[in-house]
């Protein structure tokens, strides 16, 4: 049995318990320089997509079935932004991101060559802006706690569980960050990959 066990994880890399049985994406932090200036890209979802519309979001999506975050990243971008891989240059992968509604979030930070080149996706992108990488490390975002629980369906087996109906559940904390610019909020999920890759800047 040993050896069989050496055998199977030999290249084995370890990832996310349970991650079959959730969603996956990869999104990009974009960096683009202009007049001497580095800003970070951010888009406005089109009013017409069914799940967030409106929303300020990196470039991103969904990470197909036998494909690798980096090359659904490549993929979303070009797709989205209107460009192509040459356009798009990885830096690196930030840290992963696991929300509670059961997603994984593989992150990364790359830069643009020419965003004068871009053709936006209007069916997915509503528009463009950019905000400084210095404007971001001078303002602190607002914070707000929630509490993320477990509530059990009414036919949750307690009475094969200890302490049965008087099993507690953990609670955990869920932040809450959001980022003011002019007249734009980016907060949510694109606001927690947007401070994990801030504090790298900070170090």
């Amino acid at each position: 049995m040993i050896e069989d066990l050496k055998h199977k994880f030999k290249n084995y890399k370890p990832y996310i318990n349970g991650y079959k049985n959730m969603k996956r994406a990869s999104v990009l932090i974009p960096i683009v320089k202009k007049d001497d200036t580095h800003y970070i890209l951010f888009q406005v979802r089109s009013k017409n997509l069914k799940t967030q519309p409106n929303e300020i979001s990196f470039p991103g999506g969904k990470i197909e079935i036998n494909e690798c975050p980096l090359d659904a990243v490549i993929r979303e971008t070009c797709e989205e932004l209107g460009t192509n891989v040459k356009n798009v240059n990885i830096i690196s992968e930030l840290d992963l991101l696991i929300t509670p509604g059961n997603m994984i979030i593989h992150p990364f930070v790359g830069y643009i060559n020419n965003i004068d080149s871009l053709n936006i996706n209007k069916d997915e992108v509503d528009h463009i802006f950019l905000v400084p990488v210095s404007y971001l490390l001078e303002h602190n975002p607002c914070l707000y706690n929630n509490k993320v629980k477990i509530i059990p369906n009414d036919n949750f087996p307690y009475d094969i569980i200890p302490n049965k109906k008087d099993y507690k559940f953990a609670t955990s904390n869920y932040r809450v960050l959001f980022y003011k610019y002019e007249n734009y909020v980016i907060w949510g999920i694109t606001a927690k990959i947007l401070e994990n890759f801030l504090e790298f800047l900070e170090i």
